[in-house]
């Protein structure tokens, strides 16, 4: 068999393989969309981004932060991502650090650096649906969305937009999860989430999260570069910003432990 044969073949598996059954349950369709999210997702590594938060109470009234985050990629299949974000400004809240180590079945490992007491806080595994520094992002918002983290339905297909969204149910499998479910919708063409609305532990919606400003990187990874959350039951909202997103800046493990949290600036 020629190259080319072998590359014809091999491009025609691939397209069968990217294209649903059309017997599967509805968790078999589900599970199968977050898994082309995911699988959209895999081989960029490490980042760093700006990122602008703009708080605002019911009578929009608004409060600015100024933060930087970093990322790293794990490979391991039984662990997630890491990140770590530093807060700028304002000054009453200059130096604050959030370290999170995402973990697939276990609870997350999260830990953040208040430099007016100077001291680290580590996040109960019970305590994840609070609000990340004041702001409608729970901690459990702000941690790698793996596959494994949940399990799914497939409910509809609908417009969003000017586009079409499979719109998916998934469930935490974290038992602490401030969430009872979430419902997702995913753009049929690059698979990547419009729209998320959470629903608390007593079933009733309570945020609404927009994934917007689409852009890609480096031809392949796709970055939303405005985040709005809605939070339904207290008129409260929160923007993230995202801009000079740089990738393969040889990042590791050592720039993401603990201990390093005291020693940032």
């Amino acid at each position: 068999m020629n190259n080319l044969t072998a590359a014809v073949i091999a491009g025609i598996i691939l397209c069968f393989s990217a294209i649903p059954v059309a017997s599967e349950t509805a968790e078999e369709k589900g599970r199968w969309i977050a898994e082309q999210t995911d699988r959209r997702d895999l081989g960029w590594g490490d980042s760093e981004a700006h990122l602008t938060m703009t708080l605002r109470n019911r009578e929009g009234q608004s409060s600015v932060r100024r933060l930087s985050l970093a990322s790293l990629e794990v490979d391991d299949p039984m662990l997630g991502d890491r990140s770590l974000t530093l807060f700028a400004e304002p000054r009453d809240i200059e130096g604050t650090a959030f370290l999170s180590h995402t973990r697939i079945h276990d609870p997350d490992d999260q830990w953040l650096y208040l430099p007016a007491l100077k001291r680290v806080k580590r996040i109960s595994s019970q305590n994840k649906s609070g609000p990340f520094v004041g702001s409608e992002f729970a901690y459990e918002d702000l941690v790698s969305q793996e596959v494994e983290r949940y399990t799914y339905k497939y409910l509809r297909d609908e417009p969003c937009g000017e586009r079409t969204c499979y719109v998916t149910e998934r469930f935490p499998v974290y038992e602490h999860s401030g969430y009872t479910r979430q419902v997702v919708w995913i753009d049929h063409t690059d698979f990547q989430p419009r729209k998320i609305e959470f629903y608390d532990r007593k079933g009733d919606l309570l945020k609404t999260l927009d994934l917007l400003e689409y852009r890609q990187y480096l031809g392949k990874y796709w970055r939303a570069h405005r985040l709005e959350m809605q939070n339904r039951q207290t008129g409260k909202s929160t923007t993230l910003s995202f801009s000079d997103y740089a990738f393969g800046l040889g990042l590791g493990e050592g720039d993401f432990q603990k201990s390093r949290l005291e020693r940032l600036r």
